[in-house]
């Protein structure tokens, strides 16, 4: 380079990025997760399977005799269906509906981080002696994610996936659904996409009048947990999203979702206070991400709308009465 006399020489320096964004996914290769790590998520749906079974037969039994489920005896008839493997055939419809949803669920986030070169678990379900059998699956992340875009498609892959495997379930159900004349021992709450479906599929006929059949109760079940799932804080989905949309002010919102909990806690459903509890357990941080200052495009988010009405659809201030 020539100069000038009397000036000092100037060195102009190029900066290159790192690596582009196709660099960076293919960074962490899309290894498939262990043979043990398989072998667990086998042996737990397995073991979720007789559980929900289990739970299902009480459904069914309670259907059959034009009523709904009731905690009188609970034990006693889910312990019965397991020690006689007969009953719990009738368990198969809730059963099959509901791990189909959860599988589908936890699928669609599997399939996301192996898309982006996220590594993950198979997904693993987790049984209990609870009404429905189940508290729910989940999979593992093991490996950074890089940018809001692969963040955002992985964390609204799942509940999307479910709700639209729940919604057409539950539609059929409240179209066969049975009228009794009295409500049942336990009321379901009824969130909004339920009355939506009722207006149009059975109008005029009261919500505590009808009884859902397993698939239909299976469906609820969907419903609420992607109504969990979508929660906006922490690490749950909802806070996944949110940080990918506005990551400055995932902490305050998840904060202040944690805070709301509470009311509702005191005011509709004791369950709440577990989750709020939860919450401030899990942390209110979140992992950062390797490129955060790629903003989120226009599409995804028109699609973060598409996810806070799916949360409206579902969420239940009263999910359950008794």
């Amino acid at each position: 380079m020539s100069t000038e006399e009397g000036r000092l020489p100037v060195q102009v320096f190029r900066v290159e990025p790192a690596a582009p964004p196709s660099d960076w996914f293919a960074a962490w290769p899309a290894e498939p997760p262990t043979v043990r790590s398989l072998l667990v998520a086998i042996g737990l749906f397995i073991v979720t399977a007789f559980s929900t079974l289990a739970a299902g037969a009480q459904f069914a039994t309670a259907y059959a005799a034009g009523r709904g489920p009731s905690f009188d005896n609970f034990f006693s008839a889910y312990f019965r269906a397991l020690a006689e493997p007969r009953l719990l055939a009738a368990g198969v419809p809730f059963a099959a509906t509901l791990l189909g949803i959860l599988l589908a669920h936890e699928l669609g986030h599997f399939f996301a981080c192996r898309y982006y070169h996220i590594r993950a678990t198979y997904p693993y379900f987790v049984p209990a002696p609870t009404l429905i059998g189940t508290l729910g699956a989940f999979i593992r992340i093991r490996s950074p994610i890089v940018n809001r875009r692969a963040l955002f498609d992985m964390a609204l892959a799942g509940p999307l996936v479910g709700f639209l495997l729940a919604v057409p379930a539950l539609a059929f159900a409240i179209a066969h659904s049975k009228i009794v004349p009295a409500g049942p021992p336990l009321f379901f709450g009824q969130p909004l996409i339920e009355r939506l479906l009722e207006a149009w599929l059975r109008p005029g006929v009261p919500h505590a009048m009808l009884l859902l059949d397993p698939v239909g109760r299976a469906a609820w079940v969907g419903l609420f947990a992607t109504a969990l799932n979508l929660l906006p804080a922490g690490q749950l989905d909802g806070g996944h999203i949110l940080y990918a949309v506005n990551s400055e002010q995932h902490r305050r919102i998840s904060l202040g979702t944690a805070i709301i909990l509470v009311p509702l806690a005191l005011r509709f459903w004791l369950g709440w206070l577990v989750w709020a509890a939860l919450l401030v357990a899990i942390g209110f941080r979140h992992p950062p991400l390797i490129d955060r200052w790629e903003p989120l495009d226009p599409a995804r988010r028109f699609w973060a709308i598409v996810a806070l009405t799916i949360f409206v659809l579902c969420f239940m201030p009263a999910p359950f009465i008794i």
